[in-house]
């Protein structure tokens, strides 16, 4: 879900507090190329997969007689491997180098599937024209032209197919909410306007629309009752904490020294800032042009995302909670059917949480406690052991006696693992809060919600016994600061650990 108007109503509790420069530092000219990488290796894998594909089936021999000829000089009569391996690499840089030129490893969102493949096309084609004419120079009449044609063709199909794979998850995913890019736009002219209704009606392209920022002089003056008004430039950034805002669109002419206080203060809050090309000359030198559907935009800062950390990390959540739930199953009934026993009511427990930009979900737990708990927690109000925010009791009444057995060994939160296939959840992350909670929240806190909550944290392995809420923040803002793979590992491993020693709560 969007960012809903539960969430803006809970936004619009929090306590006005000073704004922080709190998040990630970014310079101007440095962009996210995590991605990038990703792809051209991908790129580069394609074409090795396509050429032993391809020789294989023309040479009518299998992959380990092919690789044996290969490595020995009898592959291809009269040509060592160094020449082969030297002809690969020209056609694999030359694929990546084009296609990096026609920008296809831009970010997907910015153009046109149609677009992006006559661009696909048009690289394999063109590095296709440059591998045939280096075999002409070197006068390879003896390596069969019906595998530099099938390789081609067999690397133009991969990358094409593959994109559009790729495109049509990520469409997939901004329909259902996950992935898309907040948006804060500067002015209320009609320019703004115009964007906003491209935004709005464009949805592939993953952006939505959080409101106007209002700039005194410029456009038509909005009502502050409106709902489209989210701003001014004075609380621009207190804003864009609240709503978890990616980019901040400026569609509106101001002065230099304006524009230039807000980039300084994007650049601090790790906002990505864009400007309409013909309002700023100066401020955007040597930048280049993308295009928001049919919009010019000039990006004057784009903040560090490892995109390529990211895909990996949900790739190991869709591997690992699949293998999980596929073992786990025969348990998962049982406890299922336990539960029926032990005492009435239902067996899952579903509870809204909040998780990623302030995305409401529905998050699946076993039942632990008697049907009607909920109602019976604020007449507990007075026992909580928990600071601030949190809520807990030790010998809690309302737990049942399977319930008690079910927290003591985190059985309870093994359903939890569907969340993470459906992309609300991710196996490790901070824990996923209640709506209850994040209206006590001070701005500060909101940064545990720039991240995917998840099912084991830092904080359940390092500091679940600790009542303190700044701590419980503390260790969530520690693992997004520090976040990695490699700690997303120990963390996992860290969890077992504490599962087998019975101290969950």
């Amino acid at each position: 879900m969007a960012t809903s108007e539960f969430w803006q109503r809970v936004s619009e509790t929090v306590s006005p507090t000073p704004e922080n420069s709190e998040g990630p530092a970014g310079d101007s000219t440095r962009k996210s190329r995590g991605m990038a990488k990703l792809w051209m290796v991908l790129d580069a894998l394609t074409v090795l997969v396509a050429a032993v594909v391809a020789t294989v089936w023309e040479l009518h021999t299998g992959p380990w007689a092919g690789a044996k000829g290969f490595w020995y000089g009898t592959l291809i009569y009269g040509r060592s491997k160094g020449i082969l391996l030297a002809l690969l690499f020209e056609f694999t840089l030359a694929i990546i180098a084009i296609s990096r030129r026609l920008h296809l490893y831009n970010p997907e969102r910015l153009g046109s599937f149609l677009h992006e493949q006559r661009l696909s096309v048009q690289a394999c084609l063109t590095s296709g024209l440059l591998l045939t004419a280096t075999l002409y120079l070197l006068q390879a009449q003896d390596i069969p032209r019906r595998i530099v044609v099938v390789t081609l063709v067999l690397v133009t199909i991969a990358l094409s197919l593959r994109r559009l794979i790729y495109r049509l998850l990520l469409y997939r995913n901004f329909s259902r909410g996950i992935g898309t890019r907040n948006v804060l736009i500067v002015g209320t002219g009609p320019e703004a306007h115009a964007l906003r209704h491209h935004l709005d009606n464009i949805r592939h392209l993953g952006y939505t629309f959080i409101g106007f920022v209002d700039l005194p002089g410029f456009g038509v003056r909005m009502n502050e009752d409106s709902g489209d008004l989210a701003a001014t430039l004075e609380t621009l950034f207190v804003h864009a904490r609240k709503q978890f805002v990616d980019e901040i669109f400026f569609t509106a002419p101001c002065e230099h020294g304006t524009v230039q206080s807000v980039l300084e203060r994007a650049r601090a809050h790790g906002v990505d800032l864009r400007v309409i090309p013909a309002m700023y000359d100066g401020l955007a030198w040597n930048s280049p042009i993308e295009y928001i559907g049919q919009f010019p935009t000039i990006p004057l800062h784009r903040g560090h995302v490892p995109e390529a950390g990211l895909l990996v990390k949900r790739v190991m959540d869709v591997v690992f909670s699949s293998l999980v739930v596929a073992m786990i199953s025969p348990l998962l009934l049982a406890i299922a059917v336990a539960i029926k026993l032990d005492s009435p009511g239902p067996i899952f427990y579903l509870s809204d949480r909040i998780g990623k930009k302030g995305r409401i979900f529905r998050c699946i737990k076993f039942r632990t406690m008697v049907a009607d708990a909920e109602t019976r927690r604020a007449d507990l109000a007075h026992l909580n052991e928990r600071d601030g925010v949190l809520f807990k009791i030790s010998n809690d009444p309302r737990v049942t006696r399977l319930g008690y057995y079910l927290r003591k060994y985190s059985l309870d939160e093994l359903p939890q693992f569907f969340n993470v296939l459906r992309g609300e959840m991710s196996v490790v992350g901070p824990r996923p809060p209640l709506a209850s909670e994040v209206k006590k929240y001070q701005l500060n806190h909101l940064r545990r919600l720039d991240v995917t909550p998840g099912v084991t944290g830092l904080w359940q392995v390092q500091g679940r016994r600790d009542p303190s809420f700044d701590s419980y923040v503390s260790l969530d803002v520690t693992y997004i600061e520090n976040w990695s793979i490699w700690l997303d590992i120990k963390i996992i491993i860290r969890t077992i650990g504490v599962v087998f020693s019975g101290t969950g709560s």
